[in-house]
């Protein structure tokens, strides 16, 4: 630790990050499974990437915005997942000071345009179920990229009120975070400053963040399934619902994860099973997306069939 000085807003140099474990036997078998974790996700989202870009089939509007959501599992799970490991491997690991402000402005970034992205495909599958013929109009390339833009500027205003705030608090104490990685709150509890606005600051934005995108998914899909409903053809309603289910789930899992973590009063859980929700999260969502929408999309797979016929004939 440093001192005090002038221009210094910190005593505190590095964090020591506590992790999931302390058991040297279970930190082995979570390195291997985490290791194998990471391994598929970085693979599965980048083969989904990939998939959606040779593929012509996939180029609609619902996979440009799924192609970035798998740039966004990427790096939400890049942002946690190595240091993790690393920390598996040596108990007591530092990381910087300045490397655990960016880690948290990433997860923040990442976090945010997830949420974002998962709206944008809920409204996607509003104009295609109520007005299929003003689609192509109303989800044009100009109005995706448009909304994309969008996306990514909530996530770097999300990051920067998470990194501001972190560089205004002051930590002269302990250095000891009781998490895996660096979360907002664990930071708070070791900052030696009035943490009142610092704090009120990231929650209010990411609190925003959330409750616009949940809104706007809860508002599609209430139209969504009106208009379902509506449908005469029992076939016409199954082919419907049947697009949205890969959605649905990778909605569930996020938003729901999420609320746990991040929503829920902090007294309700303890600090265990906060880590425990923060990887499903960070680690294990990131992981499941490319699965869920490669098994329950039939366009995927279709096209996925498609390309591996044509490497392989």
């Amino acid at each position: 630790m440093d001192s005090l000085g002038p221009g210094n807003h910190t005593a505190v140099t590095d964090f020591i990050l506590l992790g999931l474990t302390d058991d040297p036997v279970l930190r082995v078998i979570l390195f291997v499974i985490i290791l194998c974790v990471y391994l598929v996700t970085v693979s599965g989202n980048l083969s989904t990437i990939i998939l959606i870009r040779i593929s012509s089939q996939l180029h609609h509007p619902m996979y440009f915005f799924l192609s970035h959501l798998a740039f966004a599992d990427i790096g939400l799970s890049t942002s946690v997942t190595p240091n993790m490991l690393e920390d598996f491997l040596v108990q007591g690991n530092p990381i910087s000071y300045h490397g655990c402000g960016m880690q948290l402005g990433s997860i923040a970034v990442f976090g945010a345009v997830e949420c974002f992205l998962l709206a944008m495909m809920a409204y996607d599958r509003f104009v295609a179920i109520r007005n299929p013929l003003l689609y192509s109009t109303k989800m044009s390339t100009q109005v995706c990229v448009q909304f994309l833009i969008v996306a990514y500027m909530g996530g770097f205003l999300n990051s920067c009120s998470f990194t501001i705030s972190f560089y205004v608090l002051l930590f002269c104490g302990p250095n000891h975070v009781n998490h895996f990685f660096c979360d907002f709150a664990p930071l708070v509890e070791v900052s030696c400053s009035d943490s009142s606005i610092p704090a009120v600051v990231p929650s209010f934005v990411a609190g925003s963040i959330v409750v616009v995108t949940v809104f706007v998914i809860l508002v599609s899909y209430i139209y969504i399934l009106i208009t379902i409903l509506k449908m005469n053809s029992k076939e016409g309603r199954h082919k419907a619902f049947s697009t949205c289910t890969a959605h649905l789930t990778a909605v569930t899992l996020y938003f729901g994860t999420v609320t746990f973590v991040y929503v829920m009063p902090k007294s309700t859980f303890s600090s265990d099973q906060n880590k425990v929700a923060s990887v499903f999260y960070n680690v294990i969502i990131p992981m499941l997306n490319p699965i869920i929408y490669s098994l329950r999309n039939s366009d995927i797979k279709g096209a996925l069939k498609r390309e591996l016929g044509r490497i392989f004939s």
